[in-house]
């Protein structure tokens, strides 16, 4: 394994994609701090994983929130080896809407939380993983965010929510080299369309028809088959630097 432990935080940990990662990473052993926006959501899920899951209420939009959320958990497990940051918001609406132009506020919420997010965790986690002792052949962690293929295909009514993950995809490089010498990786994930909370308010026939948009396999990707690539890329040395999509070859209309 190219950590040492499983000492892991998780933004939006609470349900979807973030918690079937921090159940994924409980099942190999390792510890799991849930981060989450939803404190009532967040208590269920921590006391649903077990003894290995610790809960911390947390704006990930907000730096002070972020730090001490992180160093709750670097305190709590004695160390931190993973970060997966998978909060985030949809943020649908266009620019020139029926109720007139998009408010300023709402794209600077969507941009707030996937990518200030997104970059509050990294800084927050680097900062101890940092000073994790390893062998010659470890790492001393592992970064993953959450980007989305909307980041290079976004559709009609994206413009605030692509803008926030193509921000995620631009800085990912640029993180993996300046942490490179602190064996550090830093990657990211593109998933297509999951089948999670944010689909929640999506008809039956909308849901039919964006499932059958996608080429092979026709249907919504599963939390399991993306916690599954998050355990792929911890335990692959290899991977650093670069987005990899989960998405069937969908490409957005």
């Amino acid at each position: 394994m190219p950590v040492k432990h499983l000492h892991a935080v998780v933004s939006g940990g609470a349900s979807g994609l973030g918690f079937a990662v921090a159940q994924s990473l409980i099942a190999r052993g390792g510890n799991v701090a849930l981060l989450d926006i939803d404190a009532e959501q967040g208590a269920q899920a921590a006391a649903t994983l077990g003894a290995n899951a610790r809960f911390f209420s947390c704006d990930i939009s907000n730096p002070e929130q972020v730090d001490a959320a992180i160093d709750g958990a670097a305190q709590a497990f004695g160390s931190l080896t993973v970060a997966v940051s998978c909060a985030g918001v949809l943020g649908n609406g266009r620019v020139l809407g029926k109720k007139g132009p998009m408010e300023a506020a709402f794209f600077q919420k969507v941009v707030n939380i996937n990518l200030i997010g997104a970059f509050l965790l990294t800084r927050a986690a680097a900062r101890h993983m940092a000073n994790n002792t390893v062998a010659e052949n470890e790492d001393r962690g592992v970064i993953i965010h959450t980007a989305s293929i909307a980041a290079f295909e976004g559709q009609l009514g994206q413009a605030a929510y692509s803008a926030s993950k193509a921000g995620v995809v631009g800085m990912l490089l640029p993180l993996a080299r300046e942490f490179a010498a602190l064996k550090i990786r830093v990657m990211a994930i593109a998933p297509g369309m999951f089948d999670t909370q944010m689909l929640g308010n999506v008809s039956d026939e909308i849901r039919a028809q964006l499932a059958a948009s996608v080429p092979y396999p026709a249907r919504f990707g599963q939390p399991e088959e993306y916690s599954s690539l998050v355990n792929h890329i911890i335990d692959n040395g290899m991977f650093n630097g670069t987005v990899l999509r989960l998405d069937g070859a969908a490409r957005l209309q």
